[in-house]
């Protein structure tokens, strides 16, 4: 699908807030699995209590908060209390929901990142992605959609396995989180279904939105790039030079097996830069909508070209098909 990985998973100073390094260029992260909750877990957020409940906080929707709390202060286990509450939809682990954070030292009353406020946009998280630490995911797990949170904990506690020393912590440190859940993001296409096309391949959808592709038997494929609109979203038009969060799936057209997808991955989708799809791909995003969902087959030249993909078992001759859900578009750098 990608010709160059755009890092942009994790955007200004929330990239200290991940449990390992940079992104592989599968979008995954290497991280112990024991320095992170397991997104399979049941739903447990922490409990409010005297240390949550000391540090104030005040301040306009969509503005950095003013944080204040008397320092030292100590945390011996996880608390979470709650500023406002909202009244969204819960942010349940394997979805994925805007957040702006801001995160104090207890102890020096130092203020460690500020993420999402003013013209910083917010930043996606999937809920209990172990990419996460696991003071992320405590600290917006389970909150409605619209709320504003203060989590705090042991640097240890919240880093897990992580090293909380690059972000200006010591281990014995209490942290703060004040973490504000702008808006869930979509992990699926919205849009009205559309007519089916003749000499396309079908598809089906489970109810998550995850499709299912049939290749036609006895059909060959197009040697032109062919888009097929199954849903039509009513957001902005996709431009060449905005990046895109994508839910997809890829089927080679000669054996009819999925070699590339987002679905059921940690998370489910990623932003990318336009620029960074193969040709085909491009044709398939530039011009539609938000909340769509086409189809495109990719012949060779628009795709992987003569060489193909060896580790995704395409070959040079193969025709590829993938059905892509266009979630949101943003200002690629």
């Amino acid at each position: 699908m990608r010709t160059k990985i755009s890092a942009i998973l994790a955007v200004s100073a929330a990239t200290l807030l991940l449990a390992g390094c940079a992104g592989t260029a599968s979008g995954s992260t290497a991280t112990s699995t024991s320095s992170a909750k397991s997104a399979s877990s049941a739903c447990t957020p922490p409990k409010s209590g005297s240390v949550s409940d000391a540090v104030k906080v005040t301040g306009a929707k969509n503005a950095e908060p003013a944080v204040t709390f008397t320092k030292p202060l100590k945390a011996t286990s996880t608390e979470r209390s709650y500023v406002t509450k909202g009244d969204g939809a819960e942010a349940k682990k394997g979805t994925m929901v805007d957040v702006s954070l801001v995160a104090y030292n207890g102890t020096s009353g130092a203020k460690l990142v500020s993420s999402g406020y003013g013209s910083d946009a917010p930043v996606p998280y999937s809920v209990g992605d172990s990419t996460l630490i696991p003071g992320i995911t405590d600290a917006i797990e389970c909150a409605p959609v619209g709320s504003r949170l203060v989590t705090t904990a042991t640097a240890k506690a919240a880093w897990g396995g992580a090293d909380p020393t690059q972000i200006g912590l010591k281990t014995t440190d209490t942290v703060v989180f004040v973490a504000d859940i702008v808006d869930a993001v979509p992990t699926k296409a919205d849009g009205a279904a559309q007519p089916a096309q003749a000499g396309f391949p079908t598809v089906k959808l489970a109810a998550s939105g995850k499709p299912t592709i049939t290749i036609p038997k006895d059909t060959k494929p197009s040697t032109e790039t062919k888009v097929e609109v199954l849903k039509k979203g009513t957001g902005a038009a996709v431009k060449s030079t905005d990046g895109v969060f994508i839910q997809y799936q890829g089927v080679n057209w000669r054996t009819g097996k999925v070699f590339d997808q987002s679905w059921g991955k940690s998370l489910p989708v990623q932003p990318e830069a336009v620029s960074g799809f193969v040709k085909g791909f491009q044709q398939a995003l530039i011009g539609q909508t938000v909340g769509s969902q086409v189809l495109v087959v990719i012949p060779p030249a628009a795709g992987y070209g003569t060489a193909g993909s060896s580790q995704a078992g395409i070959k040079g001759t193969d025709t590829i098909v993938f059905v892509i859900d266009i979630l949101r578009t943003f200002a690629a750098s």
